[in-house]
C-alpha cells in the first residue's frame, strides 16, 4: 500500500474526488492549507491586500491537500487522474507525493 498526498487547487476538489472514487478508492483526506506563493520572476509586484485597514503582501495562497491510501495497483491510475484533472500551466498547481505504507493500525 502507498499513500498518495497530492496538493491541488480548491477549484479542482470536487472533481478530482468523485474521479478517485470512481476508481474504487473509497476514503480521502482532504485539508486546507496554506502555501507560500513562488517569487515573481519578471519583475512585477506582488498583489496586496487589505485586512482591517492595514495593506499587506498576499505571500501565501488556500491548497488543498488530498491524502489517499490505495493499493499498490492502482497508485499510477490514482496518480495520472489527479495530474489529468488537476494539473495546469502555474507553478505547483499540482504536486503529487506517493510515500510507503509500511504498517497500517
Amino acid at each position: 500500500m502507498k499513500l498518495i498526498e497530492a496538493v491541488i487547487r480548491p477549484v479542482n476538489m470536487d472533481e478530482v474526488k468523485t474521479a478517485v472514487q470512481q476508481l474504487g478508492v473509497e476514503e480521502i483526506g482532504i485539508e486546507e492549507i496554506m502555501v507560500s506563493r513562488p517569487a515573481s520572476q519578471d519583475g512585477k509586484k506582488r498583489e496586496t491586500m487589505f485586512y482591517r485597514g492595514a495593506e499587506y503582501v498576499a505571500d501565501f495562497m488556500t491548497k488543498i491537500k488530498v491524502e489517499i491510501i490505495a493499493a499498490d495497483n492502482l497508485v499510477g491510475k490514482v496518480a495520472e487522474t489527479i495530474v489529468r484533472i488537476a494539473a495546469t500551466e502555474r507553478k505547483g498547481d499540482c504536486r503529487i507525493y506517493i510515500l510507503p505504507i509500511e504498517e497500517t493500525l
